[in-house]
């Protein structure tokens, strides 16, 4: 009889602890699994904040553009906004943002995820012959072949840029040189590099590219 005692007290003690390690693998589950957001939360700041952390623009031609924040034209102002709207405000790109809208290109250039922009100066059309321009800006067919082959998938860092790259147009740029000394095609220089805007990055040209026929 005092065996029989024995052994349902030791299953009663077993069963006892066998609990309480269930309840503390519950615990430790439930404190792992309250626990995982939180890595993700803390990533998703550095990433949210990673475009204003890159490096920072170059060449000669960023000094036309507006340095008071508050001017939409500026750098952290364009940084905020798509890439068309954030074109709309830099005073050297007026003529680029004409030609935009002539070819109903804002509404794609401001949804698109993620694109580098190659983006002529008002001097860069300046060199095409007025007759030209206007023929030109009055043909939309030709107009979006033009302002497409301009763009391309992807936004590239400067130490991404040199080398071929294909354009939404279908055809291909191909970027020479390093550093802060950037050509594409061969003919026109990257004045002002690595422009940051909220869906692009954008590199300011001193020529129109102009695609093969």
């Amino acid at each position: 009889m005092r065996a029989m005692k024995f052994t349902a007290l030791a299953a009663a003690t077993l069963f006892s602890i066998s609990l309480t390690a269930c309840g503390s693998d519950s615990s430790d589950s439930g404190s792992d699994t309250g626990a995982a957001p939180a890595p993700t939360a803390t990533s998703a700041a550095p990433a949210s904040s990673a475009p204003m952390d890159m490096m920072t623009t170059f060449g000669a031609g960023c000094s036309a553009v507006p340095t008071d924040a508050s001017n939409p034209g500026s750098f952290q102002a364009m940084a905020q906004v798509p890439v068309a709207t954030a074109a709309s405000g830099n005073p050297l790109l007026s003529t680029l943002v004409t030609a935009v809208k002539k070819a109903g290109l804002v509404d794609s250039l401001n949804s698109a995820d993620g694109i580098t922009v190659f983006a002529p100066t008002n001097d860069a059309f300046g060199k095409i012959p007025k007759a030209t321009l206007d023929k030109v800006l009055a043909d939309k067919k030709t107009l979006t072949s033009i302002l497409t082959y301009h763009v391309v998938p992807g936004k590239l860092a400067p130490e991404a840029l040199a080398g071929p790259h294909k354009t939404l147009q279908g055809g291909e740029v191909t970027v020479s040189g390093s550093g802060e000394d950037f050509k594409v095609n061969g003919d026109a220089s990257v004045i002002c590099g690595n422009v940051q805007t909220a869906n692009a990055t954008v590199y300011i040209i001193d020529s129109v590219l102009m695609p093969k026929s």
